[in-house]
Parts: C-alpha cells; sequence; structure tokens
C-alpha cells in the first residue's frame, strides 16, 4: 500500500538532468586550458632548465633533460614520450661511462 514502505515510496519528481550540458562546458573550457597551458609549461620548464644550469656537469645535465622534456609541449617538436625517455637514459648513460668517448687508458 503506498506510504506504507518509505524506501519504495518515493517522490517521483523528476528533475532534468544537465550533466550532459556541463559536460561538454567542461570539455571545451578544458580544451582551451590545456592549449594555453601547454605553451606556459613549455616556458616554465625551459626557464626552470636555464635557471639550474651551472658549471657542473650534473646541472648541465638535468637542463639537457628537462629541455627534452619540454619538447612535449612544443607543438614544433615531433616526440613522444618514449623518445625523451630513451633520449634521458642514453644522456644518463654517457655519463656513467664517463663522457661520449671516454679514456680507456684510465
Amino acid at each position: 500500500m503506498p506510504g506504507d514502505d518509505p524506501d519504495t515510496d518515493r517522490d517521483a519528481t523528476v528533475v532534468p538532468d544537465d550533466t550532459d550540458v556541463a559536460s561538454d562546458d567542461t570539455d571545451a573550457v578544458s580544451d582551451s586550458v590545456d592549449a594555453v597551458s601547454a605553451d606556459r609549461r613549455r616556458e616554465i620548464i625551459r626557464a626552470t632548465a636555464d635557471e639550474i644550469r651551472g658549471d657542473s656537469s650534473e646541472s648541465r645535465q638535468v637542463a639537457a633533460i628537462l629541455y627534452r622534456v619540454s619538447d612535449l609541449y612544443d607543438p614544433d617538436e615531433d616526440t613522444s614520450p618514449e623518445e625523451i625517455y630513451l633520449n634521458v637514459r642514453n644522456i644518463v648513460q654517457v655519463k656513467t661511462q664517463g663522457g661520449l668517448r671516454p679514456d680507456e687508458d684510465q
């Protein structure tokens, strides 16, 4: 009988679902923010690389890695995270072995 069970006898008022419209608006804003922020991200990463670059080989190495990562946000660069990973791995390996042409007499 209606009204006997409060769990099943709920108000049947239909509320319009605005989530689709809100989702479309959010997606449009997200896309525009992503487009703008890619340029800004690249600028910040490269500025950081310039700031930390110093006289030590370690600081130059980290700066080189940061510049390589910033290429992800550069529309003129055709690169992928995998390519950047391989490049960074190569930088670290070269550093570990003592440079591009390690002196084999040591």
